[in-house]
């Protein structure tokens, strides 16, 4: 299955504006009794700001012109109470919204992040690490920015703007269609640039996502990069993808902003139509001071929430654009799909591969109908070229992936139909690069064990000691306590495989497997492995690959692996002349 979200091209990029806000608003329809106060306080509000200029009209031609002032100082006392109920309802609806955005962040991020962890090896082998935790950083914030601060100013302002295009209409019809003409001119407008608006946000968002790849894999690899002595090299990559994103910036900024100077184009000349057309009715005796007073406030009601929209269109644009990416992450499916069957084979295998073919996700098949077992409490070492399948087989083994043809079963089981949970409580992986986080030593060789989770630091010694890990644990300064951080030196590599091991040992798999496990530790403490490793439970496979001729002579069986097949190697000299062929070969 292809993961990698560069080359997705799903449905949501095809929706219309109004699809993509109606599925952006399901991500807050829990929040539907704080969203009904927003709402109603945002109608409070604009009614009574649309009510203003009709009694500021009223008080004009009834009081100010017959120089009645006590009607003019009571409709002055009902204007600043209105004005006061606006700004309780303003602040109101603002202390809402921002709550509403800031538990939706809070919701999405958890989605996401629970969606990341749903998905196989192949999302993450496909995907860069940065581009993602920007989409659950910044594309998120995007949508928080949207729903807390735009979204009851996006509706508060249409609401204004139906209403004072009401109030135009039905005071002075003629007139009320004259000043709505610029209005159609900004749809138009509006309608034909949304689409190159959204796209530009969306490569500024991808060239941002590209940005924190770039800067994350540069930093991870700085080591290498002071031991070449290439920080121009370096230089290069950063100044090529900051280059990239200053660019995406500037069009999406461009985009953004270009609404609001031809908005605001359109708004004054509705407003000098009301001028010149409502003079011209004044002197003609069908129109009063106030009343163009008046209208001309309404005017502005109408186009003032225009420009409002302007600038939040770009924002809703953003938003859209942040969501593409976001909801390209949600759609996913793992293709790891747990399936029912209650069919068991007899067989003492722990292990078999039945006819099995396996490719990445376009590229070519690495795996050509492989067929073997491997039998419980029995070693097997897989040996063969760089690149010849080793590790990709043994990851099958584990169900990192699925094969494209064939089946693997496990214990005489479809290894499809065990979950998760229990596919790794059967079976243990080290991997050469092992994955530690910041913590301590127990709280690493714990990760994901249930069954000490709860143990003093005294009563897991003991069952370390059981285990005849205690020699490794003595390795460690501060023992169980020795502090971990999973990207600094603090602890030699080696250490950190040893913390791996340990872990994995702990968990009792029935099936062990250690790619290249010993690769990065010395001499001495491998011999300490390798006799732990004869001390596991009699009825525990061990599978092991690995370059070093000590590490596999003691296994059962050596099976060599290259150009698509596995094949019994037989005796230690038979498998180190297939090895020297197929290395020439290869």
């Amino acid at each position: 299955m292809n993961y990698n979200l560069n080359h997705i091209t799903g449905k949501e990029e095809k929706k219309s504006t109004f699809a993509v806000l109606k599925k952006l608003l399901k991500l807050i329809e829990h929040e539907r009794k704080n969203l009904l106060l927003a709402f109603f306080a945002m109608i409070i509000n604009a009614t009574l700001l649309l009510l203003s200029p009709l009694i500021i009209g009223h008080t004009i031609d009834n009081y100010i012109s017959t120089k009645q002032y006590n009607g003019v100082l009571m409709y002055a006392a009902i204007l600043f109470g209105m004005y006061l109920l606006t700004l309780v309802t303003g602040y109101l609806q603002t202390k809402l919204m921002g709550g509403v955005g800031q538990r939706t962040l809070y919701t999405l991020r958890n989605a996401i992040f629970s969606k990341i962890q749903e998905l196989p090896v192949a999302f993450f082998s496909q995907n860069k690490a940065g581009d993602l935790i920007s989409r659950v950083n910044n594309d998120t914030d995007k949508l928080n920015q949207f729903f807390s601060q735009s979204l009851m100013q996006f509706l508060s302002s249409i609401f204004t703007m139906i209403g004072a295009g009401v109030f135009l209409l039905v005071i002075n019809f003629k007139l009320g269609a004259a000043t709505l003409v610029p209005g159609l001119f900004i749809l138009l407008f509006a309608t034909v640039v949304s689409a190159w608006v959204k796209r530009k946000n969306a490569l500024n968002l991808k060239s941002v996502g590209n940005l924190s790849a770039g800067i994350q894999e540069s930093l991870n690899n700085f080591k290498v990069i002071i031991a070449f002595n290439r920080r121009d090299y370096f230089r290069k990559r950063f100044n090529e993808t900051n280059t990239e994103n200053y660019k995406t910036a500037i069009g999406a900024g461009i985009a953004n902003t270009m609404f609001v100077p031809v908005f605001g184009f359109f708004s004054s000349a509705a407003q000098l139509i009301v001028l010149l057309y409502g003079i011209h009715l004044i002197s003609i005796g069908e129109f009063s001071v106030g009343l163009l007073i008046s209208y001309l406030s309404y005017a502005i009601n109408f186009y003032n929430p225009l420009r409002q929209l302007a600038a939040l269109w770009s924002t809703f644009q953003v938003a859209m654009a942040a969501w593409d990416r976001i909801s390209q992450i949600l759609s996913l499916e793992s293709d790891l799909k747990v399936i029912t069957d209650t069919h068991t084979h007899q067989t003492n295998a722990l292990i078999a591969f039945k006819n099995v073919h396996f490719s990445y996700a376009g590229g070519e098949e690495i795996l050509h109908n492989i067929s073997f077992e491997l039998q419980k409490g029995k070693t097997y070492a897989l040996i063969g070229p760089t690149g010849g399948g080793k590790t990709t087989t043994a990851s099958l083994m584990a169900r990192l992936y699925d094969t494209t043809k064939g089946e693997v079963l496990l214990a005489g089981k479809d290894i499809r139909s065990f979950t998760a949970e229990e596919r790794s409580n059967k079976i243990g992986f080290i991997l050469q690069e092992p994955f530690l986080f910041t913590g301590t030593v127990k709280d690493n060789i714990l990760y994901s064990n249930t069954e000490y989770k709860d143990f003093s630091n005294e009563q897991l010694e003991e069952v370390i000691k059981e285990a005849h890990l205690d020699d490794l644990l003595a390795l460690f300064d501060k023992g169980l306590e020795t502090e971990v951080l999973s990207n600094s030196d603090n602890i030699s590599l080696g250490q950190k495989q040893l913390i791996a091991f340990m872990r994995a040992v702990l968990r009792k798999p029935e099936l062990l497997i250690l790619d290249e496990a010993t690769a990065n530790i010395d001499t001495i403490t491998e011999k300490l492995l390798s006799d732990i490793l004869k001390k596991l439970p009699t009825e525990t496979t061990l599978v092991i690959i690995a370059h070093r001729l000590n590490t596999i002579e003691n296994a059962d069986e050596i099976y060599f692996v290259n150009s698509g097949e596995v094949i019994k190697a037989g005796t230690m000299e038979h498998a180190m002349k297939m090895l020297i062929k197929g290395k020439r070969n290869s």
